[in-house]
């Protein structure tokens, strides 16, 4: 499939074809902020605009460029974030907890919509639908089944699309039905990052790019963030780098899950085609536990595909023509097509599944949205920045949650390429069945 990657490649994410000039920002380190945030991305963005409108001096550092990880290089896609069901959370924490840590999902997809249209922010926002496809036909009961109890117990609309019908949703035959969650939300999501950007900026933000924070430093009134261009004192800090967490934030980064997440774009193609792919405009997933999601681009010229392509990581010279493969197998009408770029970012996951968000010995930090962090990722920041200012509403259902990690553990997930490989065996295996038998 070498052939179908284009010689001029772009290594970038096609989002970032879609900006302009990025906004000036700060180029010297200050002596001392009230605020330090460590990440620029959505969580960090939204924690500073918060406190910056509060009054409180704030600053942003970044390692590289500002959103250079995966506020600016995901899919694009919108949800409610909390894998974990009702009834496992029932069993964990209880009912009362349980509906808490779920309403914040749903919380966070409404709050990220409405302050979209508030600000107006021109990011592609659209609430599109999601069509979450059943890779084997007991994959599809199952969604069903479980549909109807969210719709039920959490009054979470969704319908069913049996396989017969499945093409009015996706242009596929590769699944077997699957179901639509009518509330999920579609964004171009390097211009809401772009949006977010400048509107802190506009709040009196500094932001500070290639600043690397290298260590930080409790103190009698407050803390010492040590960088790469020197010291800079805060009385609050706030680390916000979720799969990007190093070891400024050892007791974090013990607590998160690095995994590569990689992407391709096709060449543009005729309107009648991606008519045909996604007659809805919906943004689709699938039920693999080693999943792939995809989408139209905005404009509706081109198809974003991504996904995990190997237990190991790659480089995105090897994982386009893999995420190729798969690409036509679910899509066999673009066989031919060209890949104009390939790319990839660093989600976090945590060992429960879940995002957790609080303050560890005086630093406040929110991470861990297990690949579904558009809409969380910039909830949570909000709420750590209204905490920072010590208010009552910034209080999560996950700022008391056990934060858990594993014996051994330092952030560098060894176990990962193992456990990636039993998954994709045990997809691959249902896969067959299913064909088999149909």
């Amino acid at each position: 499939m070498a052939d179908k990657i284009r010689p001029d490649i772009k290594q970038t994410p096609y989002w970032h074809d879609t900006l302009g000039q990025a906004p000036q920002m700060a180029q010297a380190l200050p002596r001392a902020a009230d605020v330090v945030i460590i990440g620029s991305g959505y969580t960090g963005l939204n924690a500073a605009r918060v406190t910056a409108a509060a009054g409180r001096s704030t600053l942003v550092l970044d390692a590289g460029d500002a959103g250079f990880g995966c506020s600016t290089r995901n899919g694009g896609q919108i949800s409610t974030s909390v894998k974990p069901s009702l009834a496992e959370l029932n069993a964990k924490f209880g009912a009362r907890k349980a509906r808490a840590i779920r309403d914040e999902g749903a919380r966070a997809l409404e709050w990220l919509g409405d302050e979209v249209e508030r600000q107006g922010f021109d990011c592609d926002f659209r609430r599109s639908g999601r069509f979450h496809a059943a890779h084997s036909p007991a994959q599809y009961e199952t969604l069903v089944r479980d549909g109807e109890t969210m719709q039920r117990e959490e009054n979470i609309p969704f319908f069913a699309v049996p396989r017969a019908e499945q093409r009015s949703e996706l242009g596929t035959d590769a699944y077997f039905g699957g179901v639509v969650f009518t509330n999920h939300c579609s964004v171009n999501p390097a211009r809401l990052h772009r949006a977010f950007l400048t509107d802190a900026l506009a709040r009196g933000v500094e932001v500070l790019p290639h600043c690397a924070a290298l260590g930080i430093e409790r103190t009698a009134t407050g803390f010492r963030v040590r960088t790469e261009k020197g010291v800079v004192t805060a009385r609050d800090v706030v680390v916000a780098t979720n799969g990007y967490t190093g070891a400024e934030s050892g007791w974090l980064r013990r607590r998160v899950i690095p995994i590569g997440s990689y992407v391709i774009a096709t060449e543009e193609l005729p309107e009648a085609l991606v008519d045909e792919l996604f007659p809805t405009d919906r943004i689709a997933s699938d039920t693999c536990k080693v999943l792939y999601y995809y989408r139209a681009s905005p404009d509706r010229r081109r198809i974003l595909f991504g996904g995990r392509v190997s237990a190991r990581e790659k480089d995105t010279a090897q994982s386009g023509p893999l995420l190729y493969e798969n690409m036509i197998r679910i899509f066999p009408q673009l066989k031919g097509c060209a890949i104009s770029h390939s790319w990839s970012g660093k989600v976090a996951y945590s060992f429960d599944d879940l995002a957790h968000a609080g303050v560890h010995d005086g630093v406040h930090y929110a991470l861990g949205y297990c690949g579904s962090g558009v809409s969380m990722a910039s909830y949570l920041g909000m709420r750590a920045g209204q905490k920072v200012l010590g208010l009552a509403e910034g209080k999560t259902a996950f700022d008391d949650l056990p934060h858990p990690t594993q014996p051994f553990y330092t952030g560098t997930p060894w176990f990962l390429p193992a456990a990636v490989a039993y998954y994709r065996w045990q997809d691959r295996r249902e896969y067959r069945r299913a064909l088999e038998t149909t």
